[in-house]
């Protein structure tokens, strides 16, 4: 398996708790298999219990047996849901609270993947279940070295991309050649291969108004075109294009000109006050010794933004946890807004700071990416952008 069953127990002794139970039926519950490394055909419900101390236990359907081959503990097999029931039962004797892919309220979906049902069921056995959201955390959203480099990579090509891009932009421009979002967002997706870079989904390229709009997605029947005096936003994320990579994630701005206007300029003053605000808060707190949560770090990010009359212009979290599979990873989130996330940053985590402001004729918005390392808090997509780049300037 990929992780391991001391180091798990080590934790679960940490917290206070019996133990760890991992749950899937049809893949529901992705993380069990980001956890465990599985594979191949599982399509009845299988767990994998580990306790804070003696063995962890599998089970699983009779008739699939054998497919469990990187499950390396001992394997108990059912036939029907009588004898699922009993099993488990016997499996969770003496247990007062275990942690499962759940979240109180739902406060942070990212981990909500077991069902109502069967939260009934095994609290029917007099059995608490707690979010296992800080085991998930530590387990599967931690870098170690290879993954960190493998961002490392992705974030330094991503900024070549990004001055790829807005040199094609104002050469096209001021040659006075067609272009517009979609064609934009298209030669971005040429250059992730160019770069050996892949995602799941294509590049957010807008213009003005549609900059208002964070997830705006142009498509080849919707988009818009991009001329001489327009605001440009560029968000663009990917990971390196091998087994085992974690994404990095970019925004940067541009203005179709020479001299950016006054109004935009101010704007993302404000944005780069607030995310500069946001990475300090937490150098500070690291340095000090103190513990900092994703909560904290959204609210110091929105009180910034706040106090320079821009609350209700900023409706989305400060910034996500980076992924390998997906952009958005199981890690901690700068979120206080559309959760409460009370997660602690804790080393090894890799995250976006995005604050923004959405007015109803433009939107501003910077991203970068930090890494929590032992040596301290990093900023992996240096040097952020100080100021909206004038493209016939460059």
């Amino acid at each position: 398996m990929k992780i391991r069953v001391s180091e798990v127990q080590d934790f679960l002794q940490s917290q206070k708790l019996d133990g760890w139970l991992i749950y899937d039926f049809h893949h529901i519950n992705s993380i069990a298999y980001e956890l465990t490394g599985l594979s191949g055909m599982q399509t009845r419900r299988w767990y994998l219990f580990i306790p804070f101390r003696g063995d962890a236990v599998a089970l699983v359907h009779q008739i699939e047996k054998d497919n469990y081959p990187e499950l390396d503990v001992p394997k108990k097999t059912y036939v029907g849901w009588r004898d699922m029931e009993a099993k488990l039962s016997q499996l969770l004797k003496g247990s007062r609270a275990v942690a499962m892919e759940y979240s109180p309220r739902s406060s942070i979906p990212y981990v909500s993947k077991v069902d109502a049902g069967m939260l009934e069921l095994i609290k029917g056995m007099g059995v608490e279940v707690v979010t296992s959201a800080n085991l998930v955390q530590y387990f599967e959203a931690r870098w170690d070295h290879d993954i960190y480099q493998t961002h490392k990579y992705a974030a330094g090509e991503l900024m070549k991309i990004k001055d790829e891009t807005f040199d094609m932009v104002a050469q096209k421009l001021t040659k006075s050649e067609e272009l517009n979002e979609y064609s934009v967002q298209q030669w971005v997706v040429e250059r992730y291969r160019k770069h050996g870079l892949v995602s799941t989904e294509a590049p957010i390229v807008a213009v003005n108004a549609n900059a208002a709009n964070p997830h705006y997605n142009p498509t080849k029947e919707i988009h818009q075109p991009i001329k001489k005096g327009d605001l440009l936003l560029l968000d663009i994320w990917a990971r390196q294009d091998i087994a085992k990579s974690a994404y990095a994630d970019i925004t940067w701005m541009a203005y179709a000109g020479e001299v950016v206007p006054q109004k935009y300029s101010e704007l993302f003053a404000v944005v780069k006050g607030a995310r500069d605000t946001a990475v300090e808060f937490i150098k500070e707190k690291v340095e000090q010794g103190e513990k900092v949560y994703g909560w904290q770090v959204d609210d110091v990010t929105r009180g910034f933004i706040k106090s320079k009359g821009y609350a209700d212009y900023f409706f989305h979290r400060t910034g996500h946890s980076l992924g390998l599979t997906d952009v958005h990873g199981n890690g901690v989130n700068m979120d206080n807004l559309e959760t409460k996330d009370e997660r602690e940053l804790i080393p090894g985590v890799g995250f976006t700071i995005e604050p923004g402001v959405y007015l109803p004729e433009f939107g501003v918005r910077s991203e970068i990416d930090v890494f929590m390392g032992k040596e301290g808090v990093e900023v992996t997509t240096s040097p952020p952008q100080e100021a909206i780049i004038p493209l016939f300037a460059r």
